[in-house]
């Protein structure tokens, strides 16, 4: 585990050191704007995603520095993502990664506009990949689909639709397959697109990636419950307050973390094709299901 934990680390510095000369390069409109971007851009967080990119290609050896710029487009749709969903009219938080959230600080209108540039901002990234055009284009093609309406925006309005209702098992993974796990299933295939996987790969780096989303996802559900506002850097139990349905309220709290404990062994199996190649990425499993925050 210390393992994966230094990985992460210097993974994180060298992202965040990138994405520093990424904003220092550009001429904003609006200082006032950039401030807003970088506030959360550069507020913490376990760089999952950009990570996972990262890990899966080195693991096809393929190329490293595609792998940081997609990992920054990456980082900022998830952070755009954690703006909106803090909003008043959304979740409502006012604490995220245990700062003030974003429209705490800058206000609503701007916290919006915030958010709407780190997104339309990671896709001028990654069209500087300096790939092959074709798997440039995937990869644009697959965080797209991953960020927008058949993926993580669409499954925030079943979240939100899904508030004060009693849904079913198979309604609840229905939101979280595409609110969770479809940017973790982009930041998978971004990775892997930055090499040249084999059909068979491929098959086996979904499958790992849709077992990875929902372990994620449980044991999101279990710490609003469960877990302490010091180590998550967010108010818990906004789910119960907002009459949200979760894993723990569905199944049970033991239950729910067995059904974790099963999605990571899942995952991980889904690694074996690759041999030794995947322990890092295992290691990220193991990381998942016994984090605190």
């Amino acid at each position: 585990m210390n393992n994966i934990k230094r990985i992460m680390k210097e993974y994180s510095r060298q992202l965040e050191q990138f994405m520093e000369q990424l904003f220092d390069g550009q001429e904003h409109c609006s200082e006032k704007l950039t401030a807003a971007m970088k506030y959360s851009l550069f507020s913490g967080g376990k760089r999952l995603r950009p990570t996972l990119t990262r890990l899966v290609t080195e693991m096809l050896e393929g190329d490293t520095n595609a792998a940081i710029f997609a990992g920054a487009a990456l980082e900022m749709i998830h952070s755009y993502s954690l703006i909106h969903d803090d909003l008043p009219s959304m979740d409502d938080d006012d604490l995220r990664r245990g700062k003030a959230s974003n429209h705490v600080v800058f206000g609503e209108a701007l916290a919006i506009l915030a958010g709407d540039g780190l997104l339309t901002y990671s896709f001028n990234i990654l069209s500087k990949l300096s790939l092959p055009p074709e798997n440039t284009l995937k990869i644009i093609e697959i965080i797209s689909k991953g960020a927008g309406p058949e993926g993580m925006v669409g499954g925030q309005v079943l979240d939100l639709e899904g508030e004060d209702k009693e849904l079913k098992l198979s309604e609840l993974k229905k939101i979280h397959r595409a609110k969770t796990g479809a940017l973790f299933r982009s930041s998978v295939m971004a990775g892997a697109y930055c090499a040249s996987p084999s059909e068979q790969e491929m098959v086996a780096l979904k499958n790992f990636s849709e077992y990875l989303g929902v372990t994620f996802q449980i044991v999101d559900d279990i710490l609003d419950l469960t877990g302490d506002e010091e180590e998550t850097g967010k108010k818990v139990g906004s789910d119960e307050r907002l009459n949200k349905a979760t894993y723990p309220r569905l199944l049970g709290l033991e239950e729910a973390r067995k059904e974790a404990e099963y999605n990571g062994d899942k995952a991980r199996e889904s690694l074996e094709p690759f041999g030794e190649k995947a322990n890092n990425l295992k290691e990220l499993v193991d990381y998942i299901v016994i984090r605190r925050s």
